[in-house]
């Protein structure tokens, strides 16, 4: 079974920027934790990031027929990009939105997300293991598990 995990602009400055609000992992940190953590569910991960728009809804029109689910930190488009939104509708899959900071805890705009209404959920402010969490429900959520 293979996932999407997505990440948007700014992701990968991680472990470089705000070590307060995003912790000190980089992004092949939680690429690495998140891949060990496929192995042992049986699950196949393609990792994207980019730091534009139309890049990402580029790979998700490219990838989604031959996934099963999509992972996505789509970072400050998760405020605005309802071209983001349209391709996550369009590819039919099951998404699940992870945030490593509490969107909700932070500035105003932050607090709505374009995503969240089309996801079967949304974990934000457990920084990276919101990731493993998110693969490990949307697995099972995959696999028929209650």
């Amino acid at each position: 079974m293979k996932i999407l995990v997505i990440n948007g602009p700014n992701l990968n400055m991680l472990g470089k920027r705000n070590k307060d609000i995003y912790g000190g992992k980089t992004l092949k940190d939680i690429e690495a934790a998140l891949q060990a953590e496929a192995t042992k569910l049986m699950a196949e991960i393609i990792f994207f990031q980019s730091n534009h728009e139309g890049q990402i809804i580029d790979f998700i029109q490219s990838n989604a027929k031959r996934a099963k689910g999509i992972i996505i930190n789509a970072g400050a488009l998760t405020h605005y990009s309802y071209a983001l939104r349209d391709a996550l509708v369009d590819a039919n899959l099951a998404v699940i939105e992870v945030h490593l900071s509490n969107i909700y805890a932070r500035e105003d705009w932050r607090h709505t997300s374009v995503i969240a209404p089309i996801a079967k959920g949304q974990l934000c402010g457990f920084g990276w293991r919101g990731y493993i969490s998110a693969l490990r429900i949307l697995v099972g959520e995959l696999r028929g598990e209650n």
